[in-house]
């Protein structure tokens, strides 16, 4: 069941990745994220008030907002990235991220079969694969090590969600978007707009919400159940999901290397269930 719910939330935050692009088009990135936080902070009150309650140990709370706050600043760095640097050099980079849950796992005596350990490798490379990397060209060091920056605080926030789960899933996804959330507010008095968007855009808003929020929870029910180092290599394939979403509904070319990596990353998928 947790490789069932990692991969789940993959697709769900592939999806809302996919989404949240468009609408980034013609709004700011981070406005994007504050609002569609806020509808999940909503969204997310009211999960916990029909439920669950607020009966669960503390123990969720700072790591909650400690994941909402890495979160947050992995999205921001990553935005700053894709805005100043490549795609294919800024996504392969940020997608190694994942590394840190992983040694994480690995300090704290999760032990994964040999075949897991082969598949979360063979996997991990499909990411880096699919996200269309470029070997040649120019490419300025300032945005490969924001990429990096984005990366980390990704995979920490992987390693936080996963301690707060101990305690409340539901509550820690509460923490984080409270977090987010609140941030947002506070930017948005403090420069007194809020981001020009208009009542068109908040169905997408509502749906990126929506999506992120039940990708966030299937990821912390899944690291409840198995290792955080295996469930957060399976719930960091959403880049295989966008690239597809792009192909299929705005008709963009896979590059060959897009193609290898998308075999690559289900190969490692399979290995990893084999198990």
């Amino acid at each position: 069941m947790a490789i069932v719910l990692s991969l789940l939330s993959s697709v769900l935050w592939g999806g809302a990745d996919f989404m949240g692009g468009l609408v980034s088009r013609r709004r700011p990135a981070l406005v994007v994220v504050g609002w569609s936080a806020g509808f999940g902070f909503a969204f997310s009150s009211v999960a916990v008030a029909v439920w669950e309650g607020w009966h669960a140990p503390l123990g969720w709370l700072p790591w909650g907002m400690a994941a909402g706050a890495a979160g947050a600043l992995g999205l921001y760095c990553y935005y700053l990235a894709l805005a100043t640097g490549t795609m294919g050099v800024v996504a392969p980079v940020t997608s190694l991220g994942v590394l840190v849950p992983i040694v994480f796992g690995f300090i704290v005596g999760e032990v994964p079969t040999t075949v897991a350990i082969v598949g979360m490798g063979v996997a991990l490379l499909g990411i880096v694969l699919t996200s269309g990397p470029e070997f040649s060209g120019d490419s300025s060091p300032r945005p490969v090590l924001i990429a990096a920056l984005a990366g980390l605080f990704f995979g920490v926030f992987f390693v936080f969600a996963d301690h707060g789960s101990e305690d409340s899933p539901l509550l820690t996804l509460w923490a984080m978007r409270m977090t987010v959330a609140t941030a947002f507010v506070l930017v948005a008095l403090f420069r007194r707009t809020t981001g020009g968007v208009e009542p068109s855009d908040y169905g997408w808003l509502i749906v990126i919400a929506a999506g992120d929020l039940a990708a966030n929870l299937f990821f912390a029910i899944a690291s409840t159940m198995g290792y955080v180092s295996i469930t957060s290599v399976l719930s960091s394939l959403f880049p295989v999901v966008t690239v597809l979403l792009a192909r299929a509904v705005l008709k963009e070319r896979l590059r060959h290397v897009q193609i290898i990596g998308t075999g690559v990353t289900m190969l490692g998928v399979a290995l990893i269930s084999a198990t």
